[in-house]
């Protein structure tokens, strides 16, 4: 009975080794290789450009403020409104320069009169002169009385120049077609003069001032063609520089440099965050590791890149990446010197899938 019991345990045994031979049988991966082309990090230890960091901004725009205090009547426009040259936008209550314009056309009212009559007694006193009628000194009083009232009647026009020059200020207008960015008033809110109430930038063109350290401000000259990444789009845009400071006294150290962007349908909006890449060679860190973007595969907020394992296996590594230049992103940790890297496959790549590697 014992024996019967030994041969049957013996049984289940090898028939549990037979079961697991048939499932590994079938569980043998069958799928063909991924052909794929690979590139090492070490290959990639140049020397990249030059960057530096800067901010979007529209290459016209207006701070429109005013000159005379007072309450706003009414904001005439919202942001975002496209406006005309012209355009009324805020207007100021101007009751006190009203009655000061009506003060002014009064005085050259009587300003005129004064002249008029001084101009023809001057002018009588010179036929009474000419016949012996009038002696030097009355026609002097009288050239006098009338140099006073025409000095008089200017002083009144000019005034009144004044005063309508002023009006430019409590109707604050467009002062080329553009986009309103931004408000800083409502009606009923009191303005002074020199704030800034209403802001004003012209589409389609647009600029960025970049900061660049004293180290690196000598290289760079007017007129260059450089490239500038929108971070939010992560789109690259051809540029120019247009402009290079040659005093940091009041930015800190940093010397700024405007970019003029080429015209482009890319959406980009003043305010974006971008990087200007210069055409100057920058001799890189040590042990600096550079990727194309091409390579890197993104699934949501993390970014990897398809590395090779040792059984010729696709894998998946995630990386922490740095700054950009040009095509290539520096790789901050994830991937170290002389590895290799998948930089294109003839199919679809998934972490362990077999690879073969094109020569």
């Amino acid at each position: 009975m014992k024996s019967l019991y030994t041969s049957l345990f013996l049984l289940g045994i090898l028939s549990l080794a037979s079961c697991g031979n048939s499932s590994k049988e079938k569980n043998i991966d069958k799928t063909p290789a991924v052909a794929v082309t690979v590139s090492s990090t070490a290959a990639e230890n140049n020397t990249p450009f030059l960057t530096a960091s800067g901010k979007i901004e529209a290459a016209n725009s207006a701070n429109l403020s005013t000159r005379m205090m007072g309450f706003v009547d009414k904001v005439h426009v919202n942001v975002g409104e496209k406006v005309t040259k012209g355009q009324l936008l805020v207007s100021i209550n101007n009751s006190d320069l009203s009655a000061k314009q009506a003060q002014t056309s009064a005085g050259i009212t009587e300003a005129q009169a004064a002249f008029n009559n001084a101009e023809k007694d001057y002018k009588r006193f010179q036929n009474l002169f000419a016949e012996n009628s009038a002696s030097q000194k009355e026609l002097d009083d009288q050239r006098a009385r009338y140099e006073m009232a025409k000095a008089r009647l200017e002083g009144a026009k000019q005034m009144k120049n004044e005063v309508q020059s002023q009006f430019a200020y409590v109707n604050l207008r467009a002062p080329f077609n553009g986009v309103v960015t931004n408000k800083f008033i409502e009606a009923g809110d009191m303005a002074n003069p020199g704030v800034p109430l209403i802001s004003v930038e012209g589409p389609g063109n647009f600029e960025v001032t970049a900061s660049v350290p004293e180290s690196e401000i000598s290289k760079i000259k007017s007129g260059a063609e450089v490239q500038v990444l929108v971070k939010s789009s992560e789109k690259i845009l051809p540029g120019t520089v247009t402009e290079v400071s040659t005093s940091a006294k009041n930015t800190g150290g940093q010397y700024l440099v405007k970019v003029v962007l080429d015209k482009t349908d890319a959406s980009i909006l003043s305010g974006m965050y971008a990087t200007v890449q210069f055409p100057i060679e920058k001799k890189t860190d040590v042990g600096m590791v550079l990727v194309p973007q091409e390579a890197l595969v993104k699934r949501g907020q993390l970014t990897g890149i398809y590395t090779v394992s040792q059984s010729n296996t696709a894998l998946l590594r995630w990386l922490r990446l740095g700054r950009t230049f040009g095509d290539k992103v520096e790789v901050l940790s994830g991937l170290a010197a002389d590895e290799n890297y998948i930089i294109s496959s003839e199919g679809k790549l998934f972490n362990g899938a077999k690879i073969t590697i094109k020569q």
